[in-house]
């Protein structure tokens, strides 16, 4: 009789395996957190290489607190102005030639910018001046935006950049 019996011992071992098990209810605790300041810190981010002021699209990598724009920034917010005929942005056709920047008082930095056309006679001229001012403009570091159009030197395809050779077909 004693086989048919339960063991004692045979329920001591299920309690104390189930008890050695993490309570799953317990896991999800919030209370049960062991630091509440770590998720707030500030370092958390940078250890992933990215600064906050880079995630929102400012990139004040050269002065940092500063909020002057740099003329890298420039040039790749002029690479969203495609040529209408080429199909390829600007700045990799080789159409931007100078881009100046002008520290302000009141804090927005003024961009002038010197570009020219594939053509003296080109029709997108001022299709493309318009957009220009238009993708500087929307960002806030920008105060005043001049685009002139400059035809000396005058534009070549020895300008371009690889990608824009690529994306034309031209080896």
């Amino acid at each position: 009789m004693a086989s048919d019996d339960p063991r004692p011992d045979d329920n001591l071992e299920q309690n104390e395996t189930s008890e050695s098990e993490p309570d799953p209810s317990a896991e999800s605790d919030p209370s049960a957190e062991s630091d509440p300041s770590a998720e707030s810190d500030p370092s958390a981010e940078s250890d992933q290489g990215l600064p906050d002021d880079v995630q929102q699209g400012v990139d004040h990598s050269v002065n940092p607190g500063d909020p002057a724009i740099s003329e890298d920034r420039v040039r790749e917010e002029l690479k969203q102005v495609i040529d209408p005929e080429l199909f390829v942005n600007i700045v990799d056709l080789g159409l931007v030639y100078e881009v100046t920047l002008e520290k302000t008082d009141e804090g927005p930095t003024n961009v002038s910018i010197n570009m020219t056309l594939t053509s003296p006679m080109c029709p997108a001229g001022p299709q493309l001046i318009a957009n220009s001012k238009q993708v500087l403009e929307a960002l806030e570091e920008t105060g005043e935006i001049e685009v002139r159009i400059v035809l000396d030197p005058a534009w070549s395809p020895d300008r371009m950049t690889d990608d824009a050779r690529d994306q034309l077909g031209i080896f």
